[in-house]
Parts: structure tokens; sequence; C-alpha cells
């Protein structure tokens, strides 16, 4: 579907359903306590089933939070769940099978593989389960609606950082976490853009992929500052993938601030990194405002109300200097 117009759930449902078989539901899922075991809630509760990325980040528990947050606002039942790594695709794919066959009254999804979800999502389109994305959508005309940042326009503005902080000039890298994931592709394609569009003097030699992965993206970094000694700046995609490069400078011995480092996400690690300056500043999201939207969204659709294609919950530059700012404050999450 292509995010940005109204459209309604009523609408959707009575489109013809295309019936194809999906992945079989299997083990691995991380079920809250009290999560409907079939047929959505057995008490005349609303059930709303969220499946995200993982659970390892930081940035997942804050979704999971403003999940929560909104769920009891509402006074509606969810259930969140996730892989333990978001390379876990089939992991994944096992938990929304799982989630389909318990009926619920909407699905929340938050995509790793945006065309292996399009099977099962077409069963849950087949059992009249309205379906809205956070985060990352899948492929197909299935969802009603995304919650997520806008990844191209925060990965312009993390280029827009860079650029300053380098001087307009200078080689830089980007450890990123994903080819597939639309996240990882579209904070790639705006910092990217952005620079080739913007400031002609800077070169961006290489791109690798750490799959998010501390230890991955350390040894990427590594490399990437071996093979480049002139190298300026190292941009990572998501939380994993920054604090991997601030382990790598660590591990090398460098100097604090002779390589700048933009991170994206926040969480601990980075804040810490930002407060002693080995990273310059990072982009943040508004993780429980998703988590928030999503179910609000949810909700909606389940109730056959109109929802928005795209709620985009925003994205926002933080480093040492304004990380105590109210508007910011509010969005970094630890």
């Amino acid at each position: 579907m292509r995010f940005g117009k109204k459209t309604a759930f009523a609408a959707l449902m009575a489109a013809s359903a295309l019936v194809m078989a999906g992945c079989a539901g299997g083990g691995g899922d991380i079920i809250e306590e009290g999560a409907p075991d079939g047929g959505g809630s057995s008490d005349g509760e609303m059930y709303i089933a969220l499946v995200s990325k993982g659970f390892q980040h930081q940035f997942w528990q804050a979704v999971k939070k403003g999940a929560e947050q909104k769920a009891e606002e509402l006074g509606v039942k969810i259930t969140f769940e996730g892989p333990a790594a978001e390379t876990e695709i089939a992991q994944q794919l096992e938990m929304l099978t799982t989630a389909i066959d318990k009926n619920p009254d909407a699905i929340a999804y938050a995509a790793l593989d945006p065309e292996a979800c399009v099977a099962p999502l077409e069963q849950a389109k087949s059992k009249e389960i309205p379906v809205v994305y956070f985060d990352a959508p899948c492929n197909g005309d299935v969802g009603l609606s995304l919650s997520a940042t806008d990844s191209k326009v925060a990965g312009a503005l993390a280029a827009e950082h860079m650029a300053e902080l380098i001087g307009g000039e200078g080689e830089v890298g980007i450890v990123g976490h994903s080819q597939i994931n639309s996240t990882g592709v579209e904070r790639r394609d705006g910092f990217v853009e952005k620079i080739e569009a913007d400031y002609p003097d800077i070169e961006i030699v290489d791109i690798q992929y750490g799959d998010g992965d501390h230890l991955k993206s350390a040894d990427i970094a590594k490399a990437m500052i071996a093979a480049h000694p002139d190298l300026k700046g190292i941009y990572g995609t998501n939380e994993g993938s920054a604090i991997g490069v601030v382990n790598a400078v660590g591990e090398l011995g460098l100097e604090k601030g002779k390589l700048t480092i933009i991170g994206f996400d926040s969480g601990a690690a980075q804040i810490e990194a930002i407060k002693n300056g080995t990273m310059a500043g990072a982009i943040t999201q508004d993780p429980i405002g998703i988590g928030e939207q999503v179910v609000q969204a949810a909700f909606d659709a389940a109730n056959g109300d109109d929802v928005e294609e795209f709620y985009d919950t925003g994205s926002y530059w933080y480093d040492a200097e304004n990380m105590e700012d109210e508007e910011i404050a509010a969005v970094l999450y630890e």
C-alpha cells in the first residue's frame, strides 16, 4: 500500500479476499501473561495482538510501554511479542501465524521482511482481521495504517548534522542494520541522498551492514577505519549499529571526538557515549508514541472507523547540549 491518504477498514473488508496458505504456527513465542489462547478474548474485552521486530533493544521496550499505556486507557487487552533478534525472520513469522490463529480483533505488525509476511497477512485478511503496522510495513495491500518515524527524513537529518560537525568536507562511512527492512533502507537512503544533493565535498566511502548486532557492527567499524585512514565520521543507523561503532573506537584506543560518530535511537549506552564525548549525537524517535499510536489505530480499525494510512511520530536530533531540553528529554528512553 502507499501510505499518506485516509482509508476505511470497511472499504477494505468489502474487497475480495485472496485466501493463501501461510506458515505453520510454532513455538518460540514470547507471550504476555493473560494472553488469549484462541478465539480472541474470552471475557468479551477487545483483544489486539502486537508482533514486534524484537525485544533486544531498548527501543522495543519503549514501544511496548507506549502500547500498554494506550491499551489501559482504551480498556483493551494486548499481547506484545517478538523474536530474540531482528535477524530471526522465521521466528517472527511463526509468531504472526500464531497470532492470526487466535482470531484477535486486530493485529499490529512490524515487518522484518516485507515480502515474507505477505502470505500470512492474506490469511488475516481472509478472516476479516484488520491489520495495522508499526515501525515497518509489509508489502501488499492488507495493512490499513503505519505508525512510524519517517525514516528518510530522519536519515537526512543525520546527514545535515554530520556535515556540520565535519566542516562540510571529508570521508564518511555508514554502518547499517539492514538491507531488507524498510527502516534500514530508508535511514541509509535519506542520509546518502542528502549528502549527494547538498554536500559535494563529502564522500561516502563505504556502507556495510551489521544486522544491528553490537559485535558484528564493531568489527565492521574497525575494518572501515583501518581501510580509510582519513575517515572523518561514521553514521550508525540503529541502536546496535551505533553502539558497535562506539565500542570499535574504544577498542582501537582512538581519542574521543577524533572520529565523528552519529547514531540512531537513544538508550542508556548511546546517551552515556554522548555525555562522555565518544559520540557526537544521534537521531531519536518517539517509540512510546509509536506504541500508543499503533494501538489506537488497531482499536479504531477494529471498530470500523477511518484510520490514517501514515502516522509520522517524528524524529529529533539530540546531543550533549540539548538532551535535557523538555521536548528532547520526553523522547529519550533508557
